[in-house]
């Protein structure tokens, strides 16, 4: 599913247009994206966490891969369970 499709989809369920799913998902993606770079956690009971992780330096064969700080998702209980089935 891509952002359009999932645009589609939340507006069916939610009943809103098209364009105020839009609004809304841009909204909720921003808001994470924003919290995260200010080092806060954004934690969905249920659905999931999304925090920022450190990460080392970690050196291979062929590739050196330096450490930062990454994007991280932890999935909740209740998407565990919709996943298992």
């Amino acid at each position: 599913m891509n952002k359009t499709e999932l645009t589609a989809a939340v507006a069916q369920k939610a009943g809103l247009s098209k364009s105020d799913a839009a609004k809304v998902l841009g909204a909720f993606f921003e808001t994470v994206s924003e919290e995260l770079s200010k080092g806060q956690a954004v934690q969905i009971i249920g659905f999931g966490n999304f925090e920022v992780a450190d990460y080392k330096a970690r050196t291979g064969a062929v590739l050196e891969i330096p450490a930062g700080k990454r994007p991280k998702f932890t999935a909740g209980s209740a998407l565990k369970k919709a996943v298992a089935g």
